[in-house]
């Protein structure tokens, strides 16, 4: 062992020394792909002994061996737990080496003498630094369902197969499977595998069913979990008809490229899918077919003190949230969804309750939705339903609750008015758009609407106009 260790400290003081941090940016192209490949060779080998020395913690630390367990007698509840004190990785990627490990480790038979591994190949290819930790757990995840029920066989001509795929070896295979690529081949195999059919795998999906939103980082909050196919096909349905005609130019008409040319449009699409999710979020909480809460429809409470409002400084707090909410986004949602001042005395105690002002009726909403048609940004296909009511001119400025002061923008363009260069003003109640310079270096001002009846209107008296 003590000679194992040295060796491993020797290696990483000789890789530090070869492995020059910046030193890839005065390299030839040739040069760096050849690098990254004989990099990733290594790592592939360090992932191997990552996976096998996390599968012998596991091993020792079986519930079985009672106190006497490793974990036990290091102070740790699990396995998982001393491998994250040991390597300081993240519970997620402890439970993925263990997991990887106890596949492909040498096992103990029943009559006590060694067996091979669940799955040898994928051991072997591993072992030889032929295979990725990546791809391994692709292969040992998706066979690993279905091993109970596959005939024995089969499962290992599929385990054959996906190694093959992943390590170029074997019929004639020049070229490597990435582990998407492979990913995709191993659920294949997997559905064929399966002999009790798709209802017992609806089954564990519905069991396996779940959001879960994570702890907030750098000012983000992480959402991961799974989505049963029904229910993820309906979200894919619902991004694909917002985000279609942007995703691609190959089949667009000449009036829809100009629409796309006139937004602007700079956010990816991951971005774009967030805000739609966003706008659906708000349309569910407005529609008043969800519970209630406290006799209200779904509301965030976001809380900022008023001096930190009126200077400009510090930041607002959102309920449900540990994250705090930029005063950006404060002034975004008293925009959209009003204000109520409380005022407390030094002490904490509530001496002042005022009522919620700025937030515009539905009758109000009902009627600018008649008149814009939809977010007035040009080139946004986010529909009326979906938006929300901007005020052209602030509260702070003296500006009403007043249809001939409000204007539909979905979300996203409501949240970045201020910073992606659109300017709105109102002329005798009606909305008037500029372009940032970038698009309009001329800066002029067009009425907008999306409005179908106010668009027949306006087609209706150009077509009656004469001909210059």
């Amino acid at each position: 062992m003590t000679g194992t260790r040295e060796t491993l400290e020797h290696l990483r003081s000789t890789l530090a020394d070869v492995l020059r941090f910046d030193e890839a940016s005065v390299w030839s192209d040739d040069e760096l792909l050849a690098a990254t490949g004989a990099l990733e060779a290594v790592g592939r080998l360090i992932d191997a002994g990552r996976a096998a020395y996390a599968g012998e913690v596991a091993e020792r630390s079986r519930v079985e061996l009672g106190d006497r367990r490793l974990s036990t007698r290091s102070g740790c509840r699990s396995a998982v737990e001393l491998v994250e004190r040991v390597t300081q990785v993240s519970a997620f990627e402890a439970r993925r080496r263990i997991s990887l490990g106890s596949a492909t480790r040498a096992r103990i038979g029943l009559s006590g003498d060694p067996a091979e591994a669940v799955f040898p190949l994928v051991a072997a290819a591993l072992a030889a630094g032929d295979l990725g930790a990546d791809a391994a757990c692709t292969i040992v995840r998706e066979l690993d369902r279905t091993r109970p029920v596959a005939d024995p066989a089969a499962l290992a001509a599929a385990e054959r197969a996906l190694v093959a795929e992943a390590t170029g070896v074997g019929d004639g295979r020049p070229v490597r499977c990435t582990a998407d690529e492979l990913r995709v081949q191993a659920q294949a195999w997997s559905t064929f595998l399966d002999q009790d059919g798709h209802e017992p795998d609806d089954e564990r999906a519905m069991r396996r069913r779940g959001l879960r939103l994570g702890r907030a980082r750098d000012g983000l909050v992480p959402i991961t979990g799974d989505l049963m196919p029904e229910v993820a096909a309906r979200l894919r349905r619902l991004f694909d008809a917002h985000l279609s005609p942007r995703s691609g130019t190959g089949f667009m008409t000449d009036d829809e490229r100009a629409s796309l040319a006139a937004s602007g449009e700079t956010r990816s699409a991951d971005q774009q899918r967030h805000d739609v999710l966003a706008a659906a979020l708000d349309t569910a909480a407005r529609s008043g077919e969800h519970p209630s809460i406290g006799g209200a429809a779904p509301t965030v409470l976001v809380s900022v003190r008023a001096s930190d409002l009126a200077a400009g400084r510090g930041v607002a707090h959102a309920d449900g949230v540990d994250a705090p909410v930029s005063l950006r986004a404060a002034r975004h949602m008293i925009c959209t969804g009003g204000t109520q001042t409380v005022v407390f005395d030094d002490d904490g105690r509530i001496i002042r309750l005022g009522s919620p002002e700025r937030c515009f009726t539905p009758h109000q909403r009902r009627a600018i939705t008649l008149r814009d048609g939809g977010c007035l940004i040009p080139g946004c296909s986010v529909p009326a339903a979906w938006c929300e009511i901007h005020h052209v001119i602030p509260d702070a400025d003296g500006g009403p609750t007043h249809t001939d002061n409000g204007v539909l923008l979905c979300w996203f363009h409501h949240r970045t008015i201020d910073t992606l260069g659109w300017a709105i003003r109102m002329l005798r109640g009606v909305p008037h758009i500029r372009p940032p310079a970038w698009l309009d270096p001329g800066g002029s001002w067009r009425p907008v609407t999306k409005s179908p009846t106010r668009l027949a209107d306006l087609y209706e008296r150009r077509s009656s106009e004469p001909a210059a």
